[in-house]
């Protein structure tokens, strides 16, 4: 298959394991990257997640579209090697290894610098490289909880987890932002560099309308997160819906089609700060305007005058007009599960040069491939395996 796509001719190595390296890899790969997994004998864990597919876990598919996938054991030397020939022509390296096991294996950022002067090289972390945290492992909600997020989906005295690794799906984004980065700058400089993703970076980043603090500010000042008073779900005749009008076209149109008219008119509720400021008597009467309708018939109402969407499950997103028309969804072969549907990209370019949708790959399905390409023949390759090194 011909590469297409902007980063058509870099090849990653994708060493990383669950959601943030790895579907920074497939972001990668969306743009026309080659993207090889490497994975241990055990397999990435996200494979053995929870799943109600038989054959393979569904986070798994989500997470890992557009790769083919190679077994090494790099416990073994002779899958070290194997992993050094790959490395003569890889454009990027990624891994999300705990401190200290990439030096061990041989790969440190530091090891290879001197005999791979372009490759860009990704390291994904919890905390970051320095730290008195910096040897924890980390993961989404752990950061979620540690960094505010819980307590602002809830309240400091019953946090809330925000569930869909949204840390890990960020940190994903940042690691495709930052290699393409480095890979420009490497085009002017001839030069690789380091790049450091951490999921602390990540859950602050998601924040940053949030993390000001001023110099003459309380400690418990509220942090300004939330839209003004009338933004949010709301209760219908039949289903919930969500709404957002928080400039003063969106507010006079939302006045004027749930018949409250005054509303708008009303100097006390001239901004986005005094509807918030008087949100407890704005709000019940908003709420009790919105029972005339149900959710999908306020939908219909509201039109292109009001921000709002009908509360939907992800199932809906399949079939829905929108997501049909951008064609986001693909449909894959997959050799275990068979046929099924799933994101196709999350990037679009203007050019349409973008590489075509192919299925996360089964366990170790290109290894015989990858390694032939490599110049092994087909008794090495049995070799490697009886050693434990391949699988």
């Amino acid at each position: 298959m011909i590469s297409t796509g902007p980063l058509a001719g870099i090849r990653v190595l994708d060493l990383s394991a669950y959601i943030a390296a790895p579907y920074g890899c497939t972001l990668l790969a969306d743009q026309g990257a080659e993207v090889i997994k490497v994975e241990p004998p055990s397999g990435d864990n996200l494979r053995s997640y929870p799943s109600t597919l038989k054959a393979e876990g569904r986070a798994f598919l989500g997470v890992n579209r557009g790769k083919s996938s190679i077994v090494l054991d790099l416990k073994v030397t002779a899958a070290r090697d194997v992993l050094l020939r790959l490395l003569a022509d890889a454009d990027v390296l990624v891994h999300n290894f705990r401190p200290g096991v990439a030096e061990r294996l041989g790969i440190g950022f530091e090891q290879l610098r001197a005999g791979h002067e372009r490759l860009v090289y990704c390291a994904v972390s919890g905390y970051g490289e320095s730290g008195p945290l910096s040897q924890k492992a980390g993961y989404d909600q752990v950061l979620q909880t540690m960094s505010g997020i819980c307590t602002l989906q809830g309240s400091k005295d019953n946090p809330q987890i925000v569930y869909g690794s949204v840390v890990d799906y960020y940190a994903a984004a940042l690691l495709a932002g930052g290699v393409s980065s480095a890979l420009y700058q490497r085009e002017r400089t001839g030069q690789g560099q380091y790049v450091g993703i951490s999921l602390l970076r990540s859950a602050l980043a998601m924040q940053s309308a949030r993390f000001v603090w001023a110099a003459d500010e309380p400690r418990d000042v509220f942090r300004d997160m939330r839209s003004g008073g009338i933004t949010g779900l709301y209760g219908t005749a039949a289903g919930s819906l969500y709404i957002s009008a928080n400039t003063a076209h969106f507010w006079a149109a939302l006045c004027e089609l749930i018949d409250l008219p005054e509303l708008a008119s009303e100097p006390r509720y001239a901004s986005v700060r005094l509807r918030a400021e008087h949100a407890s008597e704005l709000v019940p009467r908003v709420t009790r305007a919105l029972q005339a309708h149900t959710a999908l018939e306020w939908e219909k109402i509201f039109g292109d005058r009001v921000p709002c969407a009908v509360a939907q499950d992800i199932e809906d997103m399949f079939e829905h007009p929108q997501v049909l028309a951008e064609h986001m969804v693909g449909t894959f072969e997959h050799p275990s599960v068979g046929s099924y549907r799933g994101l196709s990209r999350a990037i679009k370019f203007g050019n349409d040069d973008q590489p075509p949708a192919c299925a996360a790959p089964t366990f170790g399905q290109h290894s015989q491939q990858v390694l032939l390409s490599l110049g092994y023949s087909p008794s090495d390759i049995e070799a490697l395996r009886a050693s434990g090194a391949t699988a």
